[in-house]
């Protein structure tokens, strides 16, 4: 059983933390963690926000509840949580076209890695991927799994703007920018599927837990979704 400490952040907030590495172990936890919270639904709780390692909780303070109280609740509520329980897991299948305009730095990712272009997307969308959190801008995954050969360092000099839907790669982890941003990330396609839904009731199409499949397209399929 992993050690899980509480920590306060400012007067409003107490960091639950399951581990400084992220292993599948310390995902698993994270997610039993906001399994718990969500189906506790505590009135004080105003916010959960699941990362790498840790889980933030946002809570009205009152004369009568304060940091000692949440403390107390949650380590009663968590004692007997493990890393092996279980939560259901999504799939989703991400359609990616690859390279072209909508992924500059493929050449450059097989360059560094010493492969061809076909062998980085094949083993790109060959990966066993996990969504290990969601942020750094509205519905941005972090997603793990990534094969080791491919790996690529960010840019030096991050672009301004980079467009919605665009897939990168940044060290060992990928991840799709649902939204016009700058970054830094390497780029290697893009997807006609929309991942930020300001509109819905969770605006995120993806969550952390999410298991994730990419799927390579040719550029008349990527047309075609898009049109539609």
């Amino acid at each position: 059983m992993m050690d899980i400490t509480f920590s306060p952040l400012g007067d409003e907030a107490i960091v639950i933390e399951v581990g400084y590495e992220i292993t599948k172990e310390a995902t698993n936890l994270v997610r039993s963690i906001m399994r718990q919270l969500e189906e506790a639904a505590i009135d004080t709780i105003v916010e959960v926000i699941p990362a790498f390692t840790t889980v933030t909780v946002f809570y009205e303070v009152t004369a009568q509840f304060k940091f000692k109280d949440i403390k107390n609740l949650l380590e009663k509520m968590l004692v007997e949580i493990t890393e092996s329980d279980t939560v259901a897991q999504r799939t989703i299948e991400i359609p990616v076209y690859y390279g072209g305009e909508y992924g500059p730095d493929l050449e450059f990712v097989a360059l560094h890695n010493k492969l061809t272009v076909e062998q980085v997307i094949e083993l790109h969308s060959n990966g066993t991927y996990e969504v290990n959190m969601i942020g750094f801008a509205p519905g941005f995954p972090f997603i793990g799994g990534m094969a080791e050969s491919i790996a690529t360092p960010r840019r030096s000099t991050p672009r301004l703007r980079i467009p919605e839907r665009t897939v990168g790669i940044a060290g060992m982890q990928t991840g799709v920018y649902p939204i016009e941003t700058p970054g830094g990330w390497q780029l290697i396609g893009r997807t006609p599927m929309d991942l930020f839904l300001p509109n819905e009731e969770i605006p995120s199409l993806l969550q952390a837990g999410d298991r994730i499949v990419f799927k390579p397209i040719s550029k008349a399929e990527y047309d075609q979704w898009e049109g539609e």
